[in-house]
């Protein structure tokens, strides 16, 4: 039986670390370090409870993109097509879903994505979990919020030109959300300001659509300008899967498209941070301000307490990466793993 045992941890963690490296992307890697990053923008009414809950939530924080594999309806709650409504949409596309409905109806809005009207929708469930103190549903609903929150904050998850494929740059959206972030995280600056609570969500979500939106024309400029530096060979590399060739950025590239973005991409993952603890902090609110410790199955130790601490201490001076303080998805997997060889000897 302990032979077993080790041969399944042995064919997991080379499952883990076969898999896990590489195919980071905003909805992976991104979205697993901004749920972190939120946590510790939290006051401290809320923070014992969503510390505690930590792991769960970077672990969950990427399940509304699971589900695109089941759920056909998944995929437009994650982007907003805005040039699909014609000329200067942002001034001209209600902001309530009902009006933007009546409009241009429902089918559009699923053809072309609702993911600000998705935000609002879940950020009202939200607040129903902490009303009625259901600790699984808040759990639940932070983690699919945050999702949504943040993938409003990637710019080309607001144009119909998502992947540069109607400009000749297929292939720009994994290199600005996914290879960016991975190569150069160490570099950014992570902390963001405390929650704020919003007396407006609604309008707070279509502030961050316009933000992102205008940072569109500017990337797609900046990658054609960079590409004047390099050739075919040097821009890309090719790989073979599932038959198919595929073209990729190549780290040089990447590194001098970054470096003429200047801090972009370092500035989204910021705020789409803020923005996530500062939901979570007014669906808490609006929803009666609910004793978070009484969900807790029990009293928070010491030891938590001071990891909190240091995790807060070394996310100030920007040292949570250099401390091995980021829950990584092989951090995660790992963790799991350890999980399941303490059960299987109980």
């Amino acid at each position: 039986m302990f032979y077993s045992r080790i041969v399944k941890v042995t064919l997991i963690l080379g499952i883990i670390l076969n898999s896990s490296v590489s195919g980071y992307s905003w909805g992976f890697f991104g979205h697993k370090v901004i749920q972190q990053l939120a946590i510790y923008g939290l006051p401290k009414s809320m923070q014992p409870f969503f510390h505690r809950n930590m792991a769960h939530l970077v672990e969950t924080s990427v399940r509304p993109d699971e589900r695109r594999n089941t759920d056909p309806q998944e995929a437009p709650r994650h982007f907003i097509d805005l040039e699909a409504f014609g000329e200067n949409p942002l001034e001209h596309v209600p902001h309530s879903y009902n009006a933007a409905a009546t409009k241009y109806n429902a089918d559009t809005l699923q053809k072309y994505g609702v993911v600000p009207w998705q935000v609002i929708k879940i950020k009202d469930r939200l607040t129903q979990a902490f009303y009625r103190k259901d600790k699984d549903s808040i759990l639940f609903y932070s983690a699919d919020l945050a999702h949504y929150l943040q993938d409003a904050h990637v710019p080309l998850h607001t144009s119909l030109n998502h992947d540069g494929q109607l400009t000749g740059q297929t292939g720009l959206h994994s290199l600005w959300e996914s290879k960016l972030p991975e190569q150069n995280l160490a570099h950014y600056n992570l902390r963001h300001e405390k929650a704020q609570y919003l007396k407006n969500p609604e309008e707070e979500i279509w502030n961050v659509i316009r933000a992102s939106h205008q940072l569109v024309p500017q990337l797609l400029a900046v990658e054609k300008q960079v590409s004047q530096n390099f050739t075919e060979a040097t821009k890309y590399t090719t790989s073979e899967r599932n038959g198919r060739t595929r073209k990729n950025y190549t780290d040089a590239f990447a590194t001098a498209y970054n470096q003429a973005l200047g801090t972009m991409v370092q500035d989204r993952m910021r705020a789409s941070a803020e923005k996530t603890a500062a939901f979570w902090y007014t669906c808490w609110v609006d929803g009666g301000k609910p004793e978070l410790s009484e969900l807790l199955s029990t009293p928070r130790t010491k030891e938590e307490t001071k990891q909190l601490k240091q995790e807060l201490k070394s996310w100030k001076k920007g040292t949570l990466q250099e401390k091995d303080l980021l829950l990584t998805k092989i951090k995660l997997s790992l963790m799991n793993v350890v999980k399941w060889i303490n059960e299987s000897y109980a």
